[in-house]
Order: structure tokens, then C-alpha cells, then sequence
């Protein structure tokens, strides 16, 4: 990279090298289920529970060894650290039913990771299955339907414990549940009773290692067949997660298309040490759209850079597009989610927080606008090159290829 560029960022106070190197360091969680419409590996047919895939592109990873060598060819050209997400519906060895999940039904998953030296988060799959009874698990009024979820979510932080002690990386294991009504509820708060019921018996049961895995609740507005009320609202989950030391992760995509999420991010860090996210992109609803680097994203990552939070957030992504190639589309969203991070640590946010505390909005909008011109693709360049992936035409024209090579050849 020419030494002009890095004068030029350093007029504003900017080291290139320290934002290279900041960014080399963060880990970005890919998910699993973009490449095969989170179908996962049980053979349980269409996706029920509150989840839906559109479109139905040719080249869906069909078996674990598909999946896999579907992985490989996405990271070959996305830099950074990374983790592989995991849903519990991806059991790949000796397959139990999923309130008796233990890591040995995911081996296959650690050895991978070891190889490809990669981290694992893990999630219940608490949709998709026969004992999701009237769109309720963890809140149904049926002991027998909650008790099967406590169960499974209880084993499934055991399997990320698992993968933290095998991989020696600290694993998250996210619990989200499509619980909710149709209509309105005649009775709102008995659900969100026995979900926190549920929920305090999972934490309690796990006895899990603090040091090996961080647990999250993720809550979302609504979702298909549960348009009138969710039982694991925000405000729920922000309450239970406060007062039960956990996480309460952040989906891009699960607030009104009037919220802003990374508005909520500076809230979050005020009253806790850590954060998780899931980033999508909704359109006009929960649409899980695959990421563009559009005001939305550039925000998020502003705000984790603003609140030094790189090292706090545990940043996963979580879309499926299955209308375009499912490899190109997971590496479009991880590679717009890094540059994004990088034009966050490219932006003299001392220089900004300056003019607002003196009260010189003139100057804050004028120092807003003057930093878009500045050369931070040539900075990505650099980034990717030592890396050692691929620029953007480049990754475009072999991924097209291992399209016509692998992808077209599946049934």
C-alpha cells in the first residue's frame, strides 16, 4: 500500500497498521445454515416454527462432506478470525433425539474446526421438530412439551462446553424459541412465567464453566404464525439476562423496521461487559437477507468500534438466502461485516466526539460527510493481500467456477 494513503488517514489521527491489526483479531461467527437452508442433517422436511428459506437455487449442501467442502471454499476468501456457528439439527455422528444431545454428536464439527483452525458457537434447535406443540416449547402450558426443550437447551450448553474445551475458544450457546400466539392473548404474562421458569431451570441444571461459555437469549418482535405476540420479547430478555448474568444477543433483522439496533448497542455496554449479535438484514421484516454494506451495517460496526467493544462482542452472522449461490452469499455478508468493521476503525471518532462535546454540530456533519472519500478500499486491499485472500473480482470469478465445478453437479 502506498505510504500517501497511510498520511492521509494519519492526518486525521489514524494509524492504518493498528486498524489492520485491531481487525485481524476480531472474530466473526459464520452460520452454518446459509448453506444449506438450515435444513440441517435429520431429514425432518420443510422448516417449521416461525423459520423460512425462499428460493431454491441449485447447489444446496445435501450431507455433512458437502457442507463442509462448502465452508472450506467460503473461508478461503474471508479474512480475520473466524467461528463456525452450529445449530443442534446438524448432529453428524451416531444421531440421538435432541433432548439427548451430547458432544459426541458433534465430533465431526470439532475435528473440522481443529483442522481449519476455527472456534465454535453452538445454538438449540428449538424449531423443525414434532414437539414444538402449537408453536410453544420453553412456555407451553404442556409440562411434558417444556421439559423436552429444558432438556435439550441444558444439553446444549454441555456441547459448548464441549467445544471449549476441545478447541480451547470460548464458545457461545444461544437459546432462541419461537414461542407465540397467532391473535391476541387472552393471557400475556403466564407464558413469560413459565418461559422464565424454564429458563432459570436450565441455568441452573447446566452448572455449566463460566470461563468456557457465555450463554445468550435472543428475542425477537414476531414472527410467521406468531404475528400478535412472542412470550421472548426484548424487554423480556433484557430483563432476564440482566438479572440472571447472561447475554441478551441482538438480531439485526428480529426488531420494527423503525428501530435502530446499533442505537441500542452504547445502552447495552452501559450496564454490561459483553454483547451478542446476530446481523442480518431485514427488509421491511425478519427477512434475513444477506448483508450489504449499507447506513444499517456500518452503524452496528461504528458503534461497536465507538464503544471499544470489539474485544466484547461476540459478533455472529445469521441470514439464508437460498435465491442466489448459498457459498458466494456467505462470503458477500462475512467480507461487507469486516469491511465495515474496518471503516469503523478508519473514522477519527476522537475528532468527531470532539466537535460534539464543543457543541460544533457544523463541523461534526462536515467531518461526517468529508470522511467518505477517504480511501479506506485501498486500506481493504492491503488487509485482504496480507491475509492472503483474494480481492473482489478475483473471489467472484473462482467462486463462480467452483459453482460449475461442484455446485452444478449436486442433484
Amino acid at each position: 500500500m502506498d505510504n500517501t494513503i497511510k498520511n492521509i488517514y494519519s492526518s486525521y489521527g489514524i494509524d492504518v497498521d493498528k486498524a489492520i491489526n485491531t481487525l485481524k483479531d476480531v472474530s466473526i461467527s459464520l452460520h452454518c445454515w446459509q448453506l444449506d437452508d438450515v435444513s440441517g442433517f435429520e431429514n425432518s422436511g420443510s422448516l417449521t416454527g416461525g423459520i423460512q428459506a425462499t428460493g431454491n437455487y441449485p447447489g444446496k449442501a445435501r450431507n455433512f462432506n458437502e457442507l463442509k467442502q462448502d465452508l472450506l471454499e467460503c473461508i478461503k476468501y474471508i479474512p480475520g478470525k473466524k467461528k463456525i456457528n452450529v445449530h443442534a439439527n446438524y448432529q453428524t455422528n451416531n444421531q440421538v433425539n435432541r433432548c439427548d444431545i451430547t458432544v459426541n454428536q458433534y465430533i465431526d464439527w470439532i475435528d473440522f474446526a481443529k483442522e481449519n483452525n476455527l472456534g465454535l458457537d453452538f445454538n438449540p434447535t428449538v424449531f423443525s421438530s414434532p414437539m414444538l406443540k402449537d408453536n410453544l416449547s420453553l412456555s407451553s402450558p404442556i409440562k411434558e412439551v417444556r421439559d423436552y426443550w429444558i432438556k435439550h437447551c441444558i444439553n446444549s450448553i454441555k456441547v459448548s462446553e464441549g467445544f471449549a474445551k476441545e478447541l480451547n475458544i470460548k464458545s457461545l450457546c444461544n437459546i432462541w424459541i419461537p414461542d407465540g400466539l397467532k391473535d391476541v392473548p387472552s393471557d400475556r404474562l403466564g407464558p413469560r412465567l413459565r418461559l422464565k421458569e424454564s429458563l432459570d431451570t436450565i441455568l441452573k441444571e447446566s452448572n455449566y464453566n463460566k470461563d468456557l461459555v457465555d450463554i445468550s437469549v435472543e428475542s425477537k418482535v414476531f414472527g410467521i404464525g406468531v404475528e400478535s405476540y412472542t412470550t421472548g420479547s426484548h424487554e423480556f430478555y433484557l430483563n432476564y439476562a440482566s438479572k440472571n448474568n447472561c447475554l441478551c444477543l441482538l438480531d439485526t433483522g428480529h426488531f420494527h423496521p423503525t428501530e435502530n439496533v446499533a442505537d441500542k448497542i452504547s445502552s447495552m455496554f452501559a450496564f454490561n461487559d459483553k454483547l451478542a449479535l446476530h446481523v442480518s438484514r431485514p427488509v421491511r421484516w425478519d427477512s434475513d437477507h444477506v448483508l450489504k454494506l449499507d447506513d444499517n451495517l456500518q452503524e452496528v460496526a461504528d458503534e461497536l468500534v465507538k464503544c471499544n467493544a470489539l474485544n466484547k462482542t461476540y459478533i455472529g452472522l445469521d441470514y439464508f438466502d437460498a435465491s442466489i449461490n448459498r457459498v458466494a452469499a456467505l462470503i458477500i455478508g462475512a467480507r461487507n461485516m469486516e469491511k465495515a468493521l474496518l471503516k469503523a476503525l478508519l473514522t477519527p471518532w476522537n475528532l468527531l466526539k470532539e466537535a460534539q462535546d464543543n457543541n460544533d454540530f457544523t463541523k461534526v456533519l462536515a467531518l461526517q460527510e468529508e470522511i467518505k472519500t477517504l480511501p479506506w478500499m485501498e486500506v481493504w486491499n492491503e488487509y485482504c493481500s496480507i491475509e492472503g485472500v483474494k480481492l473482489e473480482k478475483e473471489w467472484f470469478e473462482e467462486v463462480r467456477l467452483y459453482e460449475k465445478n461442484i455446485l452444478s453437479k449436486r442433484g
